[in-house]
């Protein structure tokens, strides 16, 4: 088994996959032409966003979007730099809203956390030593 992707539904899939590519670099892999999927390369596990609609297509019993609430969901999306701090002052640059700035925790990490524009809850982390 191997853990393959993650899906973010949004309000603007196009909007996400832009956060990403313009705050950390990432590569996109392909959005549909319908708009409502789309895929960013980020090293072994890819990154996914796909629209509500096709969302609620899938499970139409509904969800709680990230979008939905003044607090974030109860999942993250955690980022591994080496530069916690410019990669933090990125995305907030490209829209991202502060919700803890870096620092370094008793085990030495240095971690951030942030509000991507699309609601989710966003980890930046320095790479953490066995």
């Amino acid at each position: 088994m191997k853990f393959a992707y993650t899906i973010v539904y949004v309000a603007d899939v196009a909007g996400s996959l832009a956060f990403f590519e313009t705050a950390f670099g990432f590569s996109r892999r392909f959005l549909t032409p319908e708009g409502d999927y789309g895929e960013l390369d980020t090293g072994d596990t890819t990154l996914s966003f796909a629209s509500k609609a096709l969302a609620l297509g899938n499970h139409p019993q509904g969800f709680r979007f990230a979008d939905e609430g003044a607090l974030p969901l109860g999942v993250e999306i955690a980022l591994a730099t080496d530069d916690v701090m410019a990669a933090h002052q990125a995305a907030l640059a490209a829209g991202a809203s502060e919700l803890a700035a870096p620092q370094v925790k008793p085990w030495g990490q240095t971690v951030s956390f942030l509000r991507c524009p699309d609601g989710m809850l966003l980890e930046l982390c320095s790479p953490v030593s066995p």
